[in-house]
């Protein structure tokens, strides 16, 4: 049986964009930076996530996450925990290569890349590393992949072939479904003026 979820809200950013989100290019564990859009991406997270209660960070050591986590929580005033259950699955051979159909069928469960790791697998790994995240004081902020959040959202009850943009955070609130709800800048949070 699959593990599930601690029923413990938290927030889940994924990394900012790389050259290779850019180009359409699947990542895995290769281990490539952030670009100038992704800079400018973590930054803003950083915003969006002030004055949020976050007290812990934990975060893939992937370069691309981890960079995207130090920039938001030194805006915070936070240390970064590093877990190395929260990589993106190994893509195998599919490294390097354009996203295409074969993403979609392993996200399905239906095609593992040679030298990849298959989506059911990956769903372990994530909901433990999450699970172990959230043992920490919270709230707390997980920085992470794309494909790791796919198998969040499958172990969440939410559709699974949904990309998620990079440096969106979302507030995940558990439920049956849980609720994803992403962040706004503090304009929008902000009770209309009284006439």
């Amino acid at each position: 049986m699959t593990p599930a979820l601690v029923a413990r809200a938290f927030w889940f950013l994924r990394h900012g964009e790389t050259e290779w989100n850019a180009q359409g290019l699947s990542q895995g564990n290769v281990d490539v930076p952030l670009n100038a859009a992704g800079l400018a991406q973590a930054r803003a997270a950083a915003g969006l996530l002030r004055h949020r209660g976050i007290v812990s960070v934990v975060a893939s050591p992937l370069a691309r996450a981890r960079l995207t986590a130090e920039i938001v929580a030194d805006v915070l005033g936070l240390p970064v925990a590093l877990d190395d259950g929260l990589r993106e699955a190994a893509f195998g051979v599919q490294e390097g290569e354009h996203m295409g159909q074969w993403f979609a069928d392993w996200a399905a469960g239906r095609f593992t890349p040679a030298g990849g790791e298959s989506f059911a697998t990956l769903r372990i790994r994530a909901v433990a590393a999450v699970n172990r995240a959230l043992a920490v004081p919270g709230p707390v902020l997980v920085v992470a992949h794309g494909g790791m959040f796919r198998a969040l959202r499958a172990a969440m009850g939410l559709e699974i072939n949904v990309r998620s943009q990079n440096g969106v955070p979302f507030f995940c609130v558990p439920g049956t479904p849980w609720t994803l709800t992403p962040a706004e800048p503090a304009a929008a949070r902000a009770e209309p003026a009284v006439r």
